[in-house]
């Protein structure tokens, strides 16, 4: 197997000069190679073997040119660290591949950023340097498949092919039937990310220890001042949401075992307790509040304070499911017995002050300018809830964005009369009237309606829940996994079908590549036969390919072709 692991090294006529070179497709079937070994050590038990095989993936040019290749294509690869170095060219990213070593290896400070919250308040946020989220990267494709195999069945954040969405499914499933639990504990975990203690991160992250403890100490720049860092795992890291999972892990498995183990496994089934978590956001059914008050919300406390963590007292509270409660930006409440998932009023209020200060801040702005940036906004929510109960408030949505770009309408023409306003801004399209829109020039030159993206058009799908048991590293279950990736990603882009058909028909991987695309990774829409050279429109002329390796065909020759499957 390492034979396998180190081939684009040991050929000689397969070695990689540069960037441009690399067999991705190659690089990804190593990796996940060594994965699955080291997954497979991980059900057995044999730790000893899974450092090994840790080692040897962190060693290996596949793994390193995966990590760089991971920092390159994500968007935040824009916003340098402390050293304010940008990776903005392959050479560059070529030579940090070299650079990626153990020894001697030192992270540098994280640059500190506060970014709002929905209740207004500012969340730190710590950006490393490139080269230290290319470390931390690689480190993580070691460390997955061990928290993959020892993670909770419901538990959704930050994890492959599972999202907020499964969650919500897996609560529908808990709470929905007649006779399921009346009572949740909805809790809210105190500074998660700044309070993980450092000491059980070390003794408990299955993973490198010398350098996780340089990343937890490697303090943070504020405003030129640096701050030491003693516990916490900062939010920004590549792997720190992976650290995070790590440490709750067991809150659903433990306490299951907990209360068989003090009731009975009779008894504990009949307290109908289920834990569904997404990252550090959890709730906890129960069929009466006595059994969440007094036997799991002491034991989560215990459990959170060996990790150095606390419930937040005025975040966490035991609620009837007839009164509802909110969760992922959603609320879950029964109406007569039946349960509703609608969009929650804080999750709608926030949206909406959102897409009013960016209406309020274009002002003098073309109106094409205004809908190009509140279109991914509003189709991006309207999907989010698209698996709910939500057409009323996509409804009441649409009427609250309407009233003010009425007014923003209004504003820019204040000589105007409503009805020459009306005209400019507003037609009829099919059956619907009062569609926000302007008259743009098109690449053909010719002129069409440019419309602002309708929330009430978008459809109300059940989602289809990811299974429990799910392992992306079990190659048992790769078949299901892949089949479910390309159709979560094709329902993703449903709103542009045409990208929904390139996608399936490439079978979700990259014309220049061959490499998976994903949410992450993203993608570019590339003309084989380009335009300017009389290249038409026709999706047989179009390929979906990564936003590297569209850099790599249009500067150093790469080939996109259309991909064949026999």
């Amino acid at each position: 197997m390492e034979a396998l692991i180190r081939e684009d090294e040991s050929a000689p006529s397969g070695i990689p000069q540069r960037w441009g070179d690399i067999n991705w497709r190659r690089v990804e079937r190593n990796v996940r190679a060594m994965q699955i070994r080291i997954a497979k050590a991980t059900q057995e038990g044999d730790w000893r073997r899974v450092k090994t095989l840790q080692r040897s993936l962190t060693r290996s040019f596949s793994a390193k040119a995966s990590a760089v290749r991971r920092v390159a294509m994500n968007q935040g690869a824009r916003t340098a660290g402390v050293d304010r170095v940008a990776w903005d060219s392959p050479e560059a990213r070529w030579e940090s591949i070299g650079r990626l070593k153990r020894r001697g290896y030192r992270p540098l400070p994280l640059r500190r950023v506060y970014i709002p919250k929905a209740n207004g308040k500012e969340r730190p946020l710590g950006i490393p340097t490139l080269h230290d989220r290319a470390m931390q990267a690689l480190y993580l494709l070691a460390l997955e498949p061990v928290s993959e195999g020892t993670s909770d069945p419901n538990s959704y954040g930050f994890r492959i092919n599972r999202s907020t969405a499964d969650a919500m499914s897996q609560l529908f499933v808990s709470l929905s039937k007649k006779a399921s639990a009346q009572w949740v504990l909805e809790a809210d975990i105190k500074g998660c990310f700044d309070h993980i203690s450092h000491d059980w991160l070390e003794r408990n992250v299955p993973m490198d220890k010398a350098i996780l403890r340089k990343w937890l100490k490697a303090g943070v720049v504020f405003q030129s001042q640096f701050q030491a860092t003693d516990a916490g795992t900062p939010q920004g890291g590549i792997i720190s949401p992976t650290l995070a999972n790590v440490a709750l892990n067991g809150l659903e498995r433990d306490l299951m075992k907990f209360l068989r183990t003090k009731l009975g496994t009779v008894q504990a089934n009949r307290l109908k307790v289920n834990v569904v978590r997404y990252a550090d956001d959890f709730v906890i059914t129960g069929n009466t509040p006595e059994v969440l008050e007094h036997e799991v919300k002491p034991w989560v406390e215990q459990f959170l304070a060996v990790r150095g963590l606390t419930l937040s007292p005025e975040k966490t509270r035991i609620v009837n499911i007839a009164d509802g409660f909110d969760f992922l930006g959603w609320n879950f409440r029964k109406y007569s017995g039946t349960l509703l998932i609608k969009p929650s009023k804080k999750n709608a209020l926030a949206f909406y002050r959102r897409v009013k200060e960016v209406i309020r801040t274009h002002h003098g702005k073309k109106p094409e300018d205004l809908i190009r940036t509140l279109n991914p906004m509003l189709r991006g929510w309207a999907q989010y809830h698209g698996p709910v109960v939500a057409k009323a408030a996509f409804t009441r949505m649409e009427h609250l964005i309407f009233r003010c770009l009425w007014r923003w309408a209004k504003r820019r023409h204040r000589g105007k009369n409503t009805e020459w306003v009306r005209k400019k801004y507003f037609a009829s399209i099919g059956m619907r009237n009062w569609v926000f829109g302007t008259n743009v020039l098109g690449k053909a030159g010719e002129r069409y309606w440019m419309e602002l993206y309708s929330i009430p058009s978008t459809p109300i799908r059940r989602h289809k829940k990811v299974r429990g048991d799910y392992n992306p590293f079990d190659p048992a279950q790769e078949m299901y996994g892949e089949t479910l990736r390309q159709e979560r990603m094709a329902e993703s882009m449903s709103y542009r079908k045409q990208w929904a058909k390139l996608f399936m028909s490439q079978r979700g991987l990259c014309a220049v590549c061959q490499g998976k695309i994903t949410k992450e990774t993203r993608w570019h829409d590339h003309h084989i036969e380009p335009r300017v050279s009389g290249g038409s429109d026709a999706l047989g002329n179009r390929v979906l390919v990564h936003p590297d390796c569209h850099v790599q065909v249009h500067s150093y020759g790469q080939v996109a072709v259309k991909p064949v499957f026999d």
